[in-house]
């Protein structure tokens, strides 16, 4: 079957070429790493995860990159105070390799507990300013930039004079672009109010600094990802990834600064996860409607009514197509729960099912096959994908009832394809029992048996239960309110 790509450039679903027959080169926007990493991120990263896996499921080898972003950039007003970076430092009162360190590690560690396999490769800006000083020299040279007050800023209006379009990514015209930027970013400095940049000369107050042939400053955002990206995959790659939020300006200025560079499209496939929602609204800090990974797991929270496994919410997330918005409620997260206890029980099933090599069954596993991997090459179509999961569910807990039979060659090859799909490509985790729960369900079994003991005055037991409990450093403590344990 032939794999089907939305890409975001030209608007359509387009049969996938690799620049290399078997091999794929994919680059996907990491983390800004000033705070914890939120659902919205999770999401995304998420969703390239199950990219990635499907890819090398179907026998691609994959250079994966995904980078870091600690270097700081400036926020559209262009005012250092609001630099995210210089604002998270002053209010934890850390260096910023110090922020770096902490939210690097919190990222890592979230991306750990649900499941995502590591990149190849995972850059970070800080360890590219040579390349990015490098790019800066090359655009000025060909004339696609400038500098400006110790500042270099990326041409925009020589860039589409030269026949090539700004705005084709995020389908903008110069017009439109003309009419809505003001400039807050250069504050004087730029040519063009649109033009964006490349290199930012270090006001006293900013306290992350390079030095270059134009002074000390640090790099533009969008300048990072382009280096690091072709550094790694070449002037020209197969896909890259992100949110739908970076569609524009930063993946914009990545096409731009590819072009104007090196003279060709930096990128073939274009794609870009859709947004989260939570209880039907974005969210938000400012409106309350926020959570992050850790309190979803944990429980603690006021939008849900328990914890849930990661492996939940994976499967929550992936019940809906990357390009679309997904919305996250206490229902959704326990049909997910059902759905995927469900799903897990019937694959356990599989180990107690008896072939039939008489009976011929009604179930067609190779069309069922056939339909699972038409989802997959369909532009990572995982909803469609869990359905069809659930079809074989069905037969599954038929083939336990004696209703459906299946020869012993279908039935390992089942065994076989359904593994692969539930842990090596949508990553789920089989869940292990809760074993402190298991333990206070037992202790408060014995810790009736000695209350009935007490009653009867059959003390003997009582203390016997007691003593025996102690010594394996389980502490039983008597009170008004009853008989309390501490483990010891």
């Amino acid at each position: 079957m032939q794999l089907k790509i939305y890409n975001s450039l030209t608007a359509e679903k387009e049969i996938f070429k690799p620049i290399l027959e078997g091999n794929i080169g994919m680059y996907v926007c990491g983390p800004t790493v000033y705070s914890n990493v939120h659902l919205g991120n999770v999401r995304t990263f998420l969703s390239f995860d199950f990219i990635y896996r499907t890819l090398i499921h179907l026998g691609y080898k994959v250079r994966y990159v995904r980078n870091i972003t600690d270097a700081g950039h400036l926020t559209d007003d262009g005012n250092v105070e609001n630099d995210r970076f210089v604002k998270q430092t002053r209010l934890e009162k850390l260096e910023p390799m110090e922020i770096v360190q902490k939210y690097t590690v919190d990222f890592h560690k979230v991306l750990e507990m649900f499941n995502l396999l590591p990149p190849n490769i995972e850059p970070t800006a800080t360890g590219h300013i040579v390349e990015q000083i490098e790019l800066t020299q090359k655009l000025i040279e060909k004339g696609f930039a400038y500098e400006s007050n110790g500042s270099v800023y990326f041409d925009v209006i020589e860039y589409n004079k030269r026949g090539m379009n700004y705005g084709e990514l995020s389908k903008r015209n110069i017009e439109e672009l003309f009419a809505n930027t003001r400039d807050l970013d250069g504050q004087g400095e730029k040519k063009n109010p649109q033009d964006f940049a490349l290199w930012k000369k270090a006001s006293p107050a900013h306290i992350m600094r390079w030095n270059s042939p134009w002074g000390e400053g640090f790099p533009g955002w969008h300048l990072e990802c382009t280096a690091m990206s072709t550094k790694y995959l070449g002037e020209n790659f197969d896909i890259h990834g992100g949110g739908m939020d970076l569609k524009f300006p930063h993946h914009e200025c990545e096409i731009a600064q590819g072009k104007a560079c090196n003279d060709t499209s930096p990128v073939n496939y274009w794609m870009h996860a859709n947004m989260l929602t939570m209880n039907g609204q974005r969210m938000s800090k400012s409106t309350g409607n926020y959570i992050l990974p850790m309190q979803l797991v944990s429980g603690d929270n006021n939008f849900f009514e328990k914890p849930f496994h990661p492996t939940i919410v994976r499967f929550c997330f992936l019940q809906a197509h990357y390009r679309s918005v997904l919305d996250i409620s206490n229902d959704a997260m326990v049909a997910s729960e059902k759905g995927y206890l469900r799903l897990m029980e019937a694959y356990k099933l599989l180990n107690s099912i008896t072939p039939d090599e008489v009976k011929e069954s009604g179930f067609n596993l190779q069309d069922w096959k056939n339909k699972c991997y038409e989802a997959l090459t369909d532009d990572f179509n995982s909803p469609i994908l869990i359905a069809h999961l659930f079809e074989v569910v069905k037969y599954i807990f038929a083939l336990n009832d004696g209703k459906e039979t299946i020869s012993t060659k279908d039935l390992e090859e089942l065994k076989e394809i359904l593994k692969a799909f539930i842990f090596d490509v949508l990553g789920l985790q089989a869940i292990e029992e809760n074993n402190n729960e298991k333990l206070d369900q037992t202790l408060q079994v014995l810790i009736e048996l000695r209350n009935q003991a007490r009653k009867a005055k059959n003390f003997e037991l009582s203390d016997q239960i007691r003593d025996r409990l102690l010594a394996e450093g389980i502490e039983l403590k008597d009170g008004r309110d009853g008989t309390s344990y501490v483990l010891n």
